[in-house]
């Protein structure tokens, strides 16, 4: 079906849109901020890049800020439910109006030839930069990169440095420093580095502050977090959002604003270490790196993993993680041509040895954790018969 992208609605828009792309073209994203640039001003940009952690740590810097009476839109990928969830704007996602307002004015200000190569995360990016014209603050969360992220394509006035880690290896780079330093070239004022696992990323910043001199000829300041239990926080939250919540509170310190550790508690972190029932909690985590965090947090407990993973994921080292809290697994069946093969995964539980089950049952005396990405969220979320936030 042709698609006419100068009239179709948004999600008509998205619908023809790549979700996925085989190599970063950062010249179409740049071309179209310098026509949107012309047309507004952006609020004062944190940018926020790693690994793991920067959807909580976004939101909950996103919600204290709403809470202290600033405007601010927080953009954050992908979504589980909704598109709508990807942004957030003074404390709900956008609505449907707001965001057919903002794409009518981008199909207006595009020629076709840009609406046709934009990719489906670099619109919605661009929606996001055009929602937050009248924000005090734009809290902006790279997708999987750094320095060509569509993301990067503004000028960030500070930026969070979240546990960087192995991962997207194809596009960032081998190991962990090359990883640090293509997500830190990103940088262009101030950098406050947040907790990491690896020594290395600390020193590769050092490295990057002097890349930065050499090539932009620009001073870029770099400060790290020290101690990760300075604050006493609310116990609802996971240790390692309680970490991802220091480095939130090191970026409210850098603005001026006030510390009342209380505004944090009714944050609402949907996917994240999230319990939706006694027995059950959903996160939308996919690699090593965040299974290290959920073995901790299910520590000296037994669950029943429903799980699925994308094949370019390491879903073996994951299942080695999790085996010691791990009862019996059930994978989650979703048709997607990046999931792995069910097979494949198969081998892999019958060799680390792990009880696999065929059936999705819900019992009240099993313990339960749905993990493996967004999508193994989403679908658990649709068989249970939540479709709705």
């Amino acid at each position: 079906m042709q698609v006419d992208l100068k009239k179709a609605t948004l999600a008509q828009f998205l619908e023809f849109k790549t979700l996925y792309y085989d190599k970063i073209d950062f010249t179409i994203v740049k071309s179209s901020w310098d026509l949107l640039s012309k047309k507004i001003t952006l609020p004062f940009v944190i940018h926020l890049v790693g690994t793991n952690g920067k959807g909580s740590t976004g939101r909950f810097l996103a919600h204290y800020l709403n809470r202290s009476n600033y405007k601010v839109l927080h953009y954050s990928s992908p979504h589980i439910i909704k598109f709508n969830e990807r942004i957030w704007i003074n404390g709900s996602d956008v609505s449907n109006d707001y965001l057919e307002d903002a794409h009518k004015f981008l199909q207006e200000l595009y020629p076709i030839e840009l609406l046709e190569k934009l990719t489906y995360f670099e619109y919605a990016t661009l929606l996001s930069l055009y929602l937050s014209k009248d924000c005090d603050y734009l809290v902006l969360e790279a997708g999987l990169g750094g320095e060509f992220d569509a993301t990067n394509v503004v000028e960030n006035n500070l930026s969070l440095i979240t546990t960087i880690d192995l991962d997207h290896m194809s596009f960032l780079g081998n190991s962990v420093e090359e990883i640090a330093q293509t997500k830190m070239r990103s940088v262009d004022n101030k950098m406050i580095v947040g907790y990491q696992i690896h020594k290395s990323v600390y020193k590769t910043a050092l490295k990057v502050k002097e890349q930065i001199l050499k090539e932009r000829n620009r001073k870029i300041i770099i400060e790290k977090v020290q101690d990760f239990n300075k604050y006493e926080l609310n116990n609802k939250f996971a240790s390692y959002l309680k970490r991802n919540l220091h480095l939130v509170i090191a970026c409210l310190k850098e603005l001026k604003i006030d510390i009342d550790l209380a505004l944090f508690d009714d944050v609402e972190l949907f996917g994240r270490c999230q319990k939706i029932a006694k027995n059950i909690t959903i996160d939308v985590g996919h690699n090593p790196l965040a299974a290290r965090v959920l073995k901790e947090e299910f520590a000296n407990k037994k669950i029943t993993l429903i799980y699925n993973s994308y094949e370019d994921k390491d879903y073996e080292e994951v299942l080695k993680i999790l085996k010691p809290i791990i009862n019996k697994i059930i994978i989650i069946d979703i048709n997607d041509k990046r999931i792995v093969s069910k097979n494949n995964l198969l081998k892999i539980i019958d060799k680390l040895n792990i009880m696999n089950e065929d059936m999705i049952e819900i019992n009240d005396n099993e313990e339960y954790l749905v993990f493996g990405s967004f999508l193994v969220v989403e679908k658990f979320l649709y068989l249970i018969g939540i479709n709705e936030k």
